[in-house]
């Protein structure tokens, strides 16, 4: 089985300092959790970013402050910067980022409700958009799917030439208007893949851990952090996103799984790595 590839989701656009006094908002903090992620094991940062009062913001100079603060601690570590923003930004706030010609992005694969009211849109024609622009920018897609008809869809944008392969999912499990992060539901969705194409899991909340291991266990990749849970077990909060790291590092272990680092996370994924 091949090493496995962590994902630190360090910050997220929704979790607060109220949820949890650890979620990094200012440059310094961001970089911060972003290097104790990387030398617990990750490979990965999955990027946000906030204003100073928290205030999510798809800023491209916010996420360049913040992408630098973070090469220069860990060089090495491959940043993935969300083009899903936050719920109700433009296509033109979202897509700030790729302004910088990261090595990978996020390419949410349909709309989704998130609890009351909210609803996070992203029409065909959104995909096709965010698609078209990381294929002129050389980067790679990491299609973010909560339902398997997301899955569906990506497949088709691929063979339209919107999404090219090999394909790399990130199977979001458990979020609320998605599907549930059960066991069977996340075979299910594995099993719905194109051959030939990698995928992470993210467990969200109490699903994270039942998650996290079957992802190990059926060969995927895992994806942890305060974006998608800030308790490391009931009732107790984690002090930094390395502890989230860490105990998938030790359920690695167990099962004789290896953690990539990230030159050998771009071999798998089939990404050049960038100079910043």
């Amino acid at each position: 089985m091949e090493k496995l590839i962590i994902t630190a989701a360090i910050c997220g656009a929704e979790v607060t300092k109220q949820h949890n006094p650890a979620v990094p908002y200012t440059v310094e903090e961001i970089g911060r959790e972003a290097y104790a992620a990387y030398k617990a094991g990750a490979s990965i940062i999955h990027l946000h970013v906030r204003e100073d009062d928290g205030t999510p913001t798809q800023s491209k100079e916010r996420f360049a402050a913040c992408a630098a603060e973070i090469s220069k601690l860990c060089p090495d570590v491959i940043i993935q910067p969300s083009t899903g923003g936050a719920v109700g930004m433009s296509n033109d706030e979202r897509l700030q980022p790729l302004e910088l010609n990261p090595e990978i992005a996020t390419l949410d694969c349909g709309t989704c409700n998130f609890g009351g009211d909210d609803i996070f849109v992203n029409t065909e024609n959104m995909i096709k958009d965010f698609g078209k622009r990381m294929i002129e920018r050389g980067i790679k897609p990491e299609c973010e799917v909560f339902d398997k008809g997301m899955i569906d869809m990506a497949n088709r944008l691929q063979k339209k030439g919107f999404i090219e392969k090999p394909m790399h999912f990130n199977l979001v499990m458990g979020v609320n208007g998605g599907i549930s992060g059960e066991p069977r539901d996340l075979i299910f969705m594995q099993e719905s893949l194109p051959q030939g194409s990698t995928f992470t899991v993210s467990g969200i909340g109490r699903t994270q851990a039942a998650m996290s291991t079957m992802a190990i266990i059926l060969g995927g990749h895992v994806r942890v952090g305060f974006e998608d849970n800030v308790y490391i077990k009931k009732g107790v909060l984690a002090k930094s996103n390395a502890d989230f790291v860490e105990k998938v590092a030790h359920i690695a272990e167990a099962f004789g799984r290896e953690i990539a680092t990230p030159d050998e996370a771009r071999k798998i994924l089939s990404i050049e790595r960038k100079k910043n």
